[in-house]
């Protein structure tokens, strides 16, 4: 039984192994990574000799750690991603192409109707009756989306926000504030089965989850990087920001916000970003951080988006899909429900 593993921002692990009366056997670990003393590759096979087929990352890993001495360097690689390798050759742990994965890319709604799609999506992927998702947002108006657990006084300007025809709204996940134009910003949600990440911690998941997009960005020409916890980001500054939320404990909500063509000017108008905030960032200035796509490519917004498309469909898999009328109906009823209503919006003042 063969599985992969590559580690973000590391190397690609790969395991070979066999089953014998429910205990692994014949293991064979190999891969592009670094390891001292080399010898040390003969005790991680070993260590997971005769541990049983069942047992977990934590579990594999610790038999790693309790076999190498304390001088052995894995460089590029960990136990715990030699045993998510030992787990896909097992078939216990998922792969991307384990999925039927559905592509939306559709009309601009309201800034409340994307938030209230999320929920819907996420919902009928964790009951089933719906295949996980790729979707594509288009803003038909200028917004500030803030995070869940934020205070709505202590982010925006509200007379800005008046005086520059920006709607603001609150979604469900955490992070901070997003400002966002109508053709200047590209967001897009994963609707995933949390046994992709199954494996992971909630930390790792953000940077898997996200390491197509930022295949697809580099083969543009644009210099993009992660940075823990949930920045795309790069060497000239950031790009976008991730947030999650677990849905029925089997399903993922995944969306990105990331910068095509800022208007750096207009967002330190509307959102209250204190010192307090940029204390860690080295800069004095938020306009400064936020480094727009379209300032390190000469693309279109719109053949951004279609290159992530293709990137996600030739590693992962996928076909076009579309928004049900039953979908539609219910996220509207959210809608009026929930995201457009002053209680929501103004549940943290």
């Amino acid at each position: 039984m063969h599985g992969e593993y590559k580690v973000h921002g590391g190397k690609l692990v790969v395991a070979d192994v066999e089953v014998k009366d429910g205990a692994l056997s014949d293991v064979q670990i190999a891969g592009d990574f670094f390891l001292e003393p080399a010898e040390a590759l003969d005790d991680i096979c070993a260590s997971l000799e005769g541990v049983s087929a069942s047992a977990s990352v934590e579990e594999m890993a610790k038999a790693i750690n309790a076999k190498l001495d304390s001088d052995v360097a894995m460089i590029g690689f960990t136990p715990e991603s030699v045993a998510i390798a030992v787990r896909r050759a097992l078939g216990v742990s998922k792969t991307w192409r384990d999925y039927e994965w559905q592509i939306i890319d559709s009309g601009a709604v309201p800034p409340a109707m994307h938030l209230a799609l999320d929920d819907v999506l996420a919902q009928e992927v964790a009951s089933g009756r719906r295949a996980p998702t790729l979707r594509f947002w288009e803003w038909d108006r200028a917004a500030i989306i803030i995070g869940k657990f934020q205070s709505l006084r202590n982010e925006v300007d509200l007379g800005a926000t008046k005086e520059h025809d920006v709607e603001v709204i609150r979604r469900v996940t955490g992070g901070g504030a997003m400002f966002v134009e109508k053709g200047t910003a590209i967001t897009y949600s994963l609707y995933a089965p949390t046994d992709l990440v199954a494996d992971m911690s909630f930390a790792d998941s953000y940077a898997f989850l996200d390491n197509w997009v930022l295949k697809a960005l580099n083969e543009m020409g644009i210099d993009a990087f992660y940075k823990p916890l949930n920045d795309i980001t790069s060497s000239k500054g950031k790009i976008g920001g991730a947030a999650q939320k677990r849905y029925q404990r089997n399903t993922v909500l995944h969306h990105v916000t990331m910068a095509y063509d800022m208007d750096a000017s207009k967002m330190m108008q509307v959102l209250r970003i204190g010192r307090e905030k940029l204390s860690d960032k080295g800069t004095a200035s938020a306009a400064k951080r936020v480094d727009p796509v379209k300032s390190q490519t000469g693309m279109e917004r719109r053949a951004v988006i279609d290159h992530m498309k293709q990137t996600f469909m030739s590693l992962n898999g996928g076909a076009e899909s579309g928004i049900t009328p039953e979908e539609y109906a219910a996220a509207e009823k959210l809608v009026a429900e929930k995201f457009s209503t002053e209680e929501w919006l103004n549940q943290i003042p």
